[in-house]
């Protein structure tokens, strides 16, 4: 397949400008093409990968990446349907820069023919007068088509600003100024951003540069219609003291069977064939849960490293029974127990029948002393025979932590605290 002919196959061009004109520039050599990513936070979250990761890939095509991390456009914020945003501090917005240039850093690379460049739209932007922006760039922008957007339209009855009005015009202007500087010839986003891509395409050409080109990665969602990339703690992030390694791999292993082979597509760097492969083999074994072990643990070490991924790998094996609670890190191990229930204790353990019933694993003593006497309470993956027994210091993880667990899946840990 071509380039192009993959990306369809995935699923990854939902929108674009001429498809014959767009397939000729991707498939016909190499070209430089840029996507944005705006500091609205401390990192960027799994929604971003869907970017992240078609932005490799096409350098992997053998185009040349222009990552922009947008430290004037993060100042101002691309309008919302709900409501105003709340403008941050430039100061803010300048750390948040520097900590997602250097996310994104393992994703691409920056030698050879197609090397990628980090870009900052502030570079061009934050030293241009009202007046120069006004009739340089603003001259070029109906109002009308301006008002047509949907965003904007929604947001006429309720009030939206005039800085989140012009947000567009400073995102067309990018992609002008990385046609001119950098020779820019595409511009891709989610689908959300379709009216400001299509917007800086045809800015380009009313200045008489170009020909450019464009196109947009679906909107992913779950099969049950709710936000991808959500869970009950809230966003998944890309930084790991944000969202723990841990956390990141079982966030993929739990795909929703129905979704896990659209994510495949997406996200995964297998070729067809194995994809293809993978997915006949889930369907014939959708209990081995095999689509979603391995885009888990290939988006893991994409992100945090192989070293972070063959931790996660561990737990996730060791905490029911199926490998070495002594092979996990402090670290992975804390992540793993705070996932389920991690129960603080200070000074002296109680026996481990109360262990049971104080980290929610059994409701009552009596619960526990039934579950004990039929084999199904477990300490550090060795069934617990007496329910009355003090755990011995020797029986701590890393000096300080414990695993219980009921049955085969329900487990919960114990941290002792000085």
């Amino acid at each position: 397949m071509t380039l192009v002919d993959d990306l369809m196959w995935r699923g990854l061009i939902q929108d674009s400008t001429d498809a014959d004109e767009l397939r000729k520039a991707l498939d016909g050599g190499s070209i430089t093409f840029y996507v944005g990513f705006d500091p609205t936070a401390a990192s960027l979250h799994v929604g971003h990968l869907m970017q992240v990761c078609t932005a490799r890939r096409l350098q992997q095509g053998g185009h040349k990446p222009l990552l922009l991390v947008g430290g004037a456009t993060g100042q101002i914020g691309d309008p919302r349907e709900s409501a105003e945003r709340t403008l941050n501090p430039p100061e803010v917005v300048e750390g948040w820069v520097r900590r997602i240039r250097e996310q994104l850093s393992p994703f691409v690379t920056y030698t050879g023919d197609t090397a990628a460049t980090m870009v900052n739209n502030l570079d061009w932007t934050g030293s241009v007068s009202v007046i120069d922006f006004l009739r340089d760039v603003g001259k070029h922008f109906p109002v009308n088509k301006m008002l047509a957007r949907d965003v904007v339209r929604n947001r006429l009855e309720s009030g939206i600003s005039f800085t989140e009005f012009s947000y567009q015009l400073l995102q067309s202007n990018d992609f002008y100024q990385l046609h001119v500087r950098n020779g820019c010839r595409l511009q891709f986003g989610g689908s959300d951003q379709w009216g400001n891509i299509t917007a800086g395409v045809d800015f380009v050409r009313r200045r008489g540069a170009g020909p450019v080109h464009a196109f947009v990665t679906p909107l992913v969602l779950k099969s049950d219609g709710t936000k991808f990339g959500k869970t009950e703690g809230g966003a998944v992030w890309l930084d790991p003291a944000m969202t723990t390694p841990y956390s990141f791999y079982q966030f993929w292993i739990n795909s929703d069977d129905r979704d896990v082979s659209r994510y495949m597509r997406y996200f995964s760097f297998k070729t067809r064939e194995e994809l293809e492969e993978l997915e006949k083999a889930t369907a014939e074994r959708p209990q081995a849960r095999l689509a979603q072990r391995a885009l888990a643990e290939e988006l893991t070490a994409l992100v945090h490293g192989e070293e972070a991924a063959r931790q996660a790998i561990a737990a996730s094996q060791a905490l029911f029974g199926r490998g070495s609670l002594d092979e996990l890190s402090a670290d992975t191990l804390r992540a793993a127990l705070a996932e389920a229930n991690l129960l603080s204790v200070r000074g002296e353990l109680p026996p481990v029948g109360t262990l049971l019933k104080d980290t929610g694993l059994v409701a009552s003593a009596n619960e526990a002393r039934r579950t004990i006497s039929e084999g199904g309470a477990y300490l550090n993956n060795e069934r617990i025979t007496d329910g009355e027994a003090v755990v011995p210091a020797s029986a701590l993880l890393h000096g300080k932590f414990l695993v219980l667990r009921r049955g085969k899946r329900t487990f919960a840990g114990v941290e002792l605290t000085a």
